[in-house]
């Protein structure tokens, strides 16, 4: 008995498409040669009301490699900001949208393609993705995802058959297309294009439909926009700390690729820092390090203030200054509250909790200790003599020369101070937020080596259920 495919019988909702044509093109997707499905991520299934067992292989090549399909396939157009500069020649260029769906928790889910074939805003491109792209996307989700980041992630990834001729890779390379799994793929670039071809009336449906799908805490009152803007401002300084408490670089926060759900994606030359250093730059040709590590949040900040231009079509230019005036308040809290969590410390508020964070950031960028490696030493080696002895705080590490006493003395206080609660969860926090597998370069280099030279997959399986588990 063949099962029914459920990608294909999916209660999909026209959310996007019911906007209008002012806001994308129908597209067709390309016919590949072949359908090899490379990744599927039982992971996200059942967020779908799915069951692994319940979803073939040939479930996903159907819907997501011959994009056999019931609704409308919508390359959404939009314009943006890349590297200081404005881009009015942008849109989906080598993606589309698939389809939006309900999940079993009441929110709608974006399915978006990337490698699907060209569409009116390809250019010169062939609108493919290459494997090795493919690849390092799935990776950076599932690594940020098991960070508490906020984000995108991959759903499916079928190689395609295809060759393919890149400047930034061994060429030819091998082809791949992807879905994206996330909650809208409406992004900054979606507003300014709105406001670069003068279309108000366009800027207050598109607010209208956000606000409706992704901000029902707004209320419906005539300040609903500028309570919209607070709100993303709010998630995307959330974001931001997220990535840095992550020690994740993106590489190009251009606005085409800030989402207006404040949701991190599109994962091109990412990178995590193997050390703390705010001029790491993830990306060979951000030859400036516009967008370094240690410049994402004044980044974002600029981003939300060139948002601003198509808002003040229908937001008084003030309240989204007064607003936007709040971004590093709510990023410093929130990279306070989540750099707590790497060090064991959650729901917790006091002098010494900042001051415990500025000491540990201050020690990991003099000290060039592993970024990732200090929060596993901190996790693998607690135990509950720290609260006896500060001396026995990481005593059998070896650590690089600092002040590592001031250190032990400011965390065995904080220690201490804990409500009891929080005291006794220390070391389920610790595993919570940290866990023991990094994507440093080398290791994404080797696992696609294994893939390149010998077609073995079994090291990116092993490395996506290292990520998925926390291992």
């Amino acid at each position: 008995m063949t099962l029914p495919n459920p990608f294909l019988n999916f209660d999909y909702e026209a959310a996007v498409y019911s906007l209008g044509d002012d806001f994308y093109d129908e597209v067709k997707a390309a016919s590949f040669p072949a359908h090899i499905l490379r990744f599927r991520n039982d992971d996200l299934l059942p967020r779908l009301g799915l069951s692994p067992e319940s979803v073939t292989d040939e479930h996903f090549i159907e819907a997501f490699g011959k994009f056999e399909s019931i609704t409308p396939l919508l390359a959404l157009r939009y314009h943006g900001y890349q590297f200081g500069e404005y881009n009015p020649f942008l849109g989906d260029g080598r993606g589309f949208l698939y389809g939006q769906v309900r999940g079993v928790d009441g929110n709608l889910y974006d399915f978006g393609t990337k490698g699907s074939g060209r569409t009116p805003y390809s250019r010169t491109a062939d609108g493919r993705l290459t494997l090795k792209g493919g690849v390092r996307e799935v990776l950076a989700a599932e690594a940020l995802h098991s960070l508490g980041v906020t984000t995108s992630r991959c759903l499916s990834l079928i190689e395609t058959g295809e060759s393919l001729w890149r400047g930034d890779e061994p060429s030819p390379t091998r082809s791949s297309v992807m879905i994206r799994f996330s909650c809208s793929h409406i992004r900054f670039g979606t507003f300014e294009r709105l406001f670069h071809i003068k279309r108000p009336d366009l800027i207050t449906k598109l607010l209208d439909h956000v606000i409706a799908y992704y901000y029902p805490e707004v209320s419906e009152g005539e300040d609903r926009y500028i309570e919209f803007y607070s709100a993303l401002v709010e998630k995307v300084a959330k974001l931001c700390a997220q990535w840095m408490v992550a020690g994740f670089c993106h590489g190009v926060l251009n606005t085409d690729n800030m989402s207006i759900t404040g949701e991190s994606f599109d994962y091109g030359p990412y990178a995590f820092i193997p050390n703390y250093d705010r001029d790491f730059t993830a990306a060979y040709f951000d030859y400036g390090k516009r967008y370094s590590y240690g410049n994402q949040p004044y980044i974002c900040r600029h981003n939300l203030e060139m948002l601003q231009a198509p808002l003040a079509m229908v937001i008084p230019f003030l309240h989204l200054h007064r607003v936007l005036d709040k971004f590093d308040e709510h990023y410093s809290r929130y990279y306070c509250q989540f750099m707590l969590g790497r060090l064991g410390v959650e729901n917790y508020d006091s002098p010494d909790s900042y001051l415990l964070v500025d000491k540990t950031v201050e020690l990991l960028k003099e000290t060039g200790i592993g970024y990732h490696d200090f929060f596993v030493y901190l996790t693998e080696s607690f135990n509950q003599g720290w609260w006896q002895d500060k001396d026995l705080i990481l005593e059998n590490v070896q650590l690089p020369s600092g002040d590592w006493h001031q250190w032990r003395e400011i965390y065995y206080r904080v220690l201490n101070d804990l409500p009891s609660e929080t005291k006794a969860n220390v070391g389920e926090t610790l595993e919570k937020y940290n866990p023991r597998t990094s994507l440093l370069r080398p290791i994404i280099e080797s696992v696609w080596e294994s893939i390149a030279n010998d077609d073995d997959w079994q090291p990116f399986q092993e490395l996506v259920r290292k990520l998925q588990t926390k291992q």
